[in-house]
């Protein structure tokens, strides 16, 4: 039994091929995606990436008293950054997400401050990978507020999960630089 023959003008096997091509936009729309995946982890008890002049970052270690290291570092970093209206704000916030991070997880924290524009990003990375849970607090408890401080001081925050477990982050308004 013969097989039929397909009509096909000639190159247009090479056609075919050729739509296939790399072009140099998908060649660096890829790198951009990927670059991100591929670069080596950073452990969490180094700083985070290249500092600049408006990103900060600190390893945390896992005691008690570094919940009021991030507070003291927040709040000379907002003061550098000329950032106190929102310092006492920013300050509550990180405490909260610091003091949450070392008693519901294991491994070491990195607290990263970004401001771009008018936003002052925090955030608070650890080796939990699920996120927080919101419960349903009695009035005479004393804790279990953290969500809740969240959503009526910052503006946004949020969870994202990561390679090496989660951040946690929220955003304020900040004052506009000179």
């Amino acid at each position: 039994m013969a097989t039929p023959a397909i009509d096909r003008p000639s190159g247009s096997h090479r056609r075919d091929r050729s739509s296939h091509a790399v072009t140099p936009s998908w060649v660096a729309r890829q790198w951009a995606l990927w670059s991100r995946m591929l670069a080596p982890l950073q452990p969490l008890d180094a700083p985070r990436g290249r500092p600049t002049a408006w990103d900060a970052s600190w390893p945390l270690e896992r005691e008690l008293a570094s919940a009021r290291q991030a507070r003291r570092l927040v709040t000379a970093q907002l003061s550098e950054w000329a950032q106190d209206d929102v310092a006492d704000t920013v300050e509550l916030l990180v405490s909260e997400l610091v003091t949450n991070a070392l008693r519901h997880t294991r491994g070491p924290l990195r607290l990263n401050l970004r401001l771009r524009d008018s936003r002052l990003l925090c955030e608070v990375e650890d080796t939990e990978p699920s996120g927080p849970v919101r419960n349903v607090v009695d009035p005479d408890a004393e804790g279990g507020r953290g969500t809740e401080l969240l959503d009526l001081l910052a503006d946004s925050w949020g969870t994202i999960r990561t390679a090496t477990g989660k951040t946690i982050w929220f955003e304020v308004q900040a004052e506009d630089r000179p």
